[in-house]
């Protein structure tokens, strides 16, 4: 599938343009240092640099053909004074895709993001990104498809996708994904009284390896399930749920439910102050719906506008199974050119906050963070 969509990559790219053509270079340098002093490695520097190229041909009826490349360049370092070190980098496709587009609908190849939902902090629909609400670059790994979307007049949208040759297990994924057969799906959204309430679909062919000793069947199918609404009555409110079931007999990863509910309100204080609540409950059974093994996180952030250049927010999560607190605060200061930000965080030591195990690395314990970022 790889092939097929560069394939039309290149016919999109190449296609004749008109006087309206544009070909814009961007692209992101960010650099930072950690210091945390429980590490096996207190100091932690590192490197990142996102360029991208976009290329558009805007054609007859508002018709748009759009292309963008983009590639991640990123390097660390941590060192243990006088002790030990580590060097790391890494230099991967970021974006590579190609877009036809008019006012109702649009269709998308490539290496791409895909991401819905209406929960920001702890998201069951979080099926195809990376996204974490503390990174201030909220930069995340793409994968490999085809999205079609239409829009309908009264707001309505459906989305319908085939995924192929995505290795890595994706968001709250068991085992990797079978490389016989695509991953398809499709999303539905509706507006509603003060609101809007969607559906989504997605199913794929799970791999088992050696460390699924439950697994009866190296290869099942995998169905998942998902329901969210948001309302706006003066405050705002929403949920999320997802219901994920394999055929076969994977013990008590074969079924996975989980429910978000969230609001937030901005309050009437100086410049005002912004709060958002979310609670997660999780459950994986052998059995659907069964709630033997279950777990609850409750998080919460509040952002606050010191000034025109100035930004202070904090995120609080709670895990009720533990009782343990994950802390981070982030101040944010821009320059003209530049963006930097202060962060801190206090932690267990022993990081399990769900979606965000790669962030454990460097977030558990206690420590500071320095980062410059750099967009042209």
């Amino acid at each position: 599938m790889r092939l097929y969509v560069i394939i039309l990559l290149f016919i999109l790219f190449t296609l004749p343009g008109k006087a309206q053509d544009s070909l814009v270079f961007q692209g992101q340098l960010s650099g930072w240092a950690n210091f945390n002093g429980r590490n096996d490695l207190p100091v932690y520097t590192g490197a990142r640099y996102i360029p991208g190229l976009n290329y558009r041909i805007e054609g007859k009826s508002d018709n748009l053909f759009d292309f963008e490349a983009s590639v991640n360049v990123n390097g660390t370092f941590g060192i243990n004074p006088f002790d030990s070190s580590f060097v790391d980098g890494k230099i991967k496709p970021y974006r590579l895709w190609a877009r036809y587009s008019n006012t109702v609908f649009e269709l998308r190849a490539g290496l791409q993001k895909i991401n819905f939902g209406s929960a920001s902090l702890l998201r069951p629909l979080m099926w195809f990104d990376q996204l974490d609400p503390r990174d201030p670059l909220q930069l995340t790994d793409g994968v490999w498809g085809i999205l079609g979307r239409y829009y309908f007049l009264n707001n309505a949208n459906l989305w319908i996708w085939a995924l192929y040759g995505n290795e890595r297990p994706k968001t709250w994924e068991t085992g990797t994904t079978s490389k016989d057969f695509p991953e398809l799906g499709g999303r539905f959204q509706s507006p509603v009284p003060k609101g809007e309430l969607a559906f989504s679909y997605h199913f794929r062919k799970a791999q088992a390896d050696s460390s699924f000793a439950d697994a009866q069947e190296a290869k099942t199918g995998e169905n998942r399930v998902g329901i969210g609404g948001k309302w706006d009555l003066g405050i705002g409110l929403w949920f999320e749920g997802t219901w994920i079931g394999k055929n076969d007999d994977w013990g008590i990863l074969k079924n996975q439910e989980m429910l978000t509910i969230g609001a937030d309100y901005t309050f009437g204080l100086g410049n005002g102050l912004n709060t958002v609540i979310e609670h997660l409950f999780f459950s994986y059974d052998q059995k659907a719906f069964d709630f033997e093994n279950t777990f609850s996180f409750t998080g919460t952030t509040i952002s606050y506008p010191a000034g025109i250049s100035d930004n202070i927010s904090a995120i609080v999560f709670y895990d009720w199974a533990s009782r343990n607190f994950y802390n981070f605060f982030n101040w944010k200061h821009q320059y003209r050119k530049f963006s930097l930000y202060l962060m801190a965080y206090w932690n267990p030591d022993d990081f399990s906050m769900p979606q965000q195990q790669d962030s454990g690395e460097i977030f558990a314990g206690r420590g500071i963070q320095i980062m410059f970022v750099l967009n042209h």
